[in-house]
This record gives C-alpha cells, structure tokens and sequence, in this order.
C-alpha cells in the first residue's frame, strides 16, 4: 500500500487554562495591567521568552492553544522523531551487529505499539518539564486561543468550552509559529492514514507494507528510515538532483 509522507513544516498553535476563568480575567475597572507580559504561543520561542521574562521579575502569562506547551519540535517534530529514530536504531542494531560482537539474540522483532508508547512517553516528560518550570517561575498557563484584540489586549477563548475573556497587558509578544504550506491537489488525511503529512506518520497504528516519501528532506528521510527500519518497503521521491539540497555535500554523499 502506497502512504505518501508529506514533510511539511506544522504550525506552533496557541493556548487553554489550568485556573479557573474567574481567576485569569480581571473585572476591575482599574487602569492596571493584568500582567507586565502575555505571550501569545507556548512553542521554543513563546515558552523560553515566558520564563525568562518571569525571572526578571515581569508578571507573565503565556497563551498556548495546542494544550501541550513545547510546540511543534517537543510534540510532533523533533522529539518524537528522534525518539523512533532512537527505537529502530536499536532494533537494526540488535537484528545485525550484536553476531559480529559476539551476542546471540535470535529473532529480534519490534512491538510497534509500544515504540509508540515510548516515543509518547518522551513527549509527556518533556512537556511536563516545561509546566514544572512555569511554576516554579510562577508563569501563569493559559490553554486557549490567544488573539490581539487592541492596544495591550488579549482576547482568549479557553479550551474545553470553559469560556473567555480579555487579558490586559503592558507588553505582548507573538510567537504563534507558522501555518502549514498546503499542496492543494493533495487530499492529506491524517485520520484516514491513507496520505499523510509528517505528523500523521509519527502516529500511524501499524507499520505500512510500502511508504512513499514525497520529499527527500531530513523529516523525510527521517521518517523513511524509521519504517525502513520497521520493515516498510519505503520508496523516496524528491524533485531536486539530490537528497537534503540544502545540505553539506559531503553529508549529503552519505544517503
């Protein structure tokens, strides 16, 4: 069966809440801020700024819709690639270098479900890490949509139906990431696993029979390598003359 992947950057999306709505929102007519800082996005640039914000000693609140703080590197990028990456590597390892160092083990198989529960796991203790440190900077996490609505305002509507509101803010910063470049004739469908871009291809629930990679890019053949791996027939596509282009060209002599 034919899955093409296509490698295509995802969007760092913005925020929810972990207080209760009457406690984020001020309904005092005071001329004060609530906070010195919102950020609007809890991805690499949104969550460090947050922090060190906090550490000088501003009042900050940070905006984060995807309700996991990290963005799209720590929760469907680099991270969990990696950590697939990490898994298949052992996997090769063990079904052909252990002979050559003198260890036997017959019959190495992967348990496909729980590389993915691995790979998960990786995530959760990561993002976890990064709450532990908005608290312990006293970095106010609000999961929800963030969005400018004037001059040292944030409107917020809150995940889960909770509701929404309106920050007040001396500074604000944006760091919401970027959108997804569409390929328009392309019906991608992540829930389908038919076509799937690079996100949907780190949650697949089995291991596809024949891969086709559109783009021969570091996800691209990241993600190949990591079905290959798993015994994927894997079929890479690439428009240019050679894979990862923008790479070194002796690196790029190795593929």
């Amino acid at each position: 069966m034919w899955r093409p992947i296509f490698s295509i950057p995802r969007r760092s999306t913005t925020t929810r809440c972990l207080v209760p709505q009457r406690a984020l929102f001020s309904s005092s007519s005071s001329s004060s801020s609530d906070y010195d800082l919102v950020v609007i996005g809890g991805g690499p640039g949104g969550y460090v700024a947050a922090i060190k914000a906090a550490q000088l000693g501003l009042k900050t609140a940070c905006v984060e819709s995807r309700g996991k703080l990290g963005g799209t590197c720590l929760n469907v990028g680099c991270i969990p690639s990696k950590a697939l990456l990490h898994s298949t590597h052992l996997l090769h390892t063990a079904q052909h270098e252990f002979k050559s160092y003198g260890i036997d083990a017959p019959n190495v198989t992967a348990n496909f479900p729980q590389m993915m529960k691995a790979k998960e796991k990786a995530v959760r203790t990561l993002t976890a890490g990064i709450e532990s440190l908005f608290s312990k900077n006293k970095v106010t996490y609000i999961k929800g949509v963030g969005k400018l609505a004037a001059k040292g305002q944030v409107s917020v509507t809150l995940a889960d139906r909770q509701g929404n509101g309106t920050l007040t803010a001396k500074n604000i910063i944006l760091a919401t990431g970027s959108e997804v470049t569409p390929l328009p004739p392309v019906p991608v469908d992540n829930d389908a696993g038919k076509i799937v871009d690079s996100t949907g291809a780190l949650a697949l629930t089995r291991v596809p029979e024949h891969l086709v990679v559109v783009g021969a890019g570091v996800i691209g053949l990241e993600l190949g390598s990591v079905y290959k791996r798993l015994g994927a027939k894997v079929t890479v596509v690439e428009y240019l003359d050679s894979a990862c282009s923008g790479m070194d060209k002796g690196a790029v002599k190795s593929f």
